[in-house]
């Protein structure tokens, strides 16, 4: 059996992951993710018990128990480049033996559920709104440097790059499915289903404008236009089509929930985008537990 190098798989003095500062007994088969590492504290606050804790430069680690199931909760930071990190790291803790460095035998599939604030680029779909990605949308170009195609909807992406006229000089889109299992799970009248967008940056790949002109200046309309189906693109953000792709490559389950701060067509702010916030995690760890 092929052992993974210590320059390809780095673990600390403890034996614990790298990035993470994680070992196996400390994470929860139910994974909640956020972007700010305060946030972690946020969706502590609910667990009924706290076992563990830990921080390392961007990830802050809480893990719990809420309603007598066990969840971890971890901050990524912001971007597609620290989902590589944080999705890699998460799979060796319960898919690899850290001290022989070898795959194990026994595959471990986790839930994953992105909790996360984003921006509406449809009218109707309101401030204070909860919006499930049903597709991600990758914009960002990180799952092409994986062996992927096999998992990527890959009719979607063709029509999208036929519609919109995308640029070839940006990132060749990539679309990747959530998990079916977890849409059931989280699912109901409360909840916008479409296309969430993942973009590598918050200016300019986000259609932002301050001092520098943008390569293509019609993007955001495009994005508002695209339809494949019934689903069209509902939101923008920046870690979800990457936390999609490399789950499905690694046999995770994901899904990403997002609470609607902004809209991009209305230019609405949230009044009190934290209430917001506070009532999506309790209606995620509901669903869950």
């Amino acid at each position: 059996m092929k052992t993974i190098g210590a320059s390809e798989l780095v673990l600390n003095p403890d034996g614990s992951v790298y990035h993470l500062n994680l070992k196996p007994e400390h994470l929860a088969t139910n994974v909640i993710t956020v972007g700010d590492p305060e946030r972690v504290d946020l969706v502590a606050s609910f667990f009924d018990k706290k076992e563990f804790e830990t921080r390392k430069r961007e990830f802050h680690t809480i893990t719990g128990t809420y309603k007598g199931t066990r969840f971890t909760v971890i901050s990524t930071g912001i971007g597609p480049d620290n989902i590589d990190i944080v999705l890699n790291e998460l799979d060796a803790l319960v898919n690899i033996d850290l001290e022989k460095r070898q795959i194990k035998d026994r595959h471990t599939a986790l839930n994953i559920v992105r909790i996360g604030t984003s921006g509406s680029l449809q009218a109707d779909i309101p401030v204070d709104g909860f919006v499930m990605g049903k597709y991600g949308l990758g914009l960002d170009g990180l799952l092409h440097y994986y062996a992927s195609e096999h998992i990527r909807e890959t009719a979607l992406e063709k029509a999208f790059l036929e519609q919109t006229g995308w640029l070839p000089e940006l990132p060749r889109p990539y679309i990747v499915a959530n998990s079916d299992e977890l849409t059931r799970r989280l699912d109901s009248e409360l909840i916008f289903k479409g296309i969430t967008a993942t973009a590598g940056g918050f200016y300019g790949p986000q259609g932002r404008v301050l001092r520098i002109p943008l390569a293509d200046p019609h993007m955001h309309d495009k994005l508002h236009k695209f339809r494949a189906g019934n689903y069209k693109v509902t939101n923008f953000e920046m870690e979800t089509a990457a936390i999609y792709g490399l789950a499905k490559l690694l046999g995770h389950h994901a899904c990403s929930m997002n609470a609607i701060i902004a809209n991009r067509k209305t230019l609405d702010f949230s009044a009190d985008y934290h209430q917001t916030i506070r009532k999506l995690i309790a209606y995620v760890l509901d669903k869950l537990a």
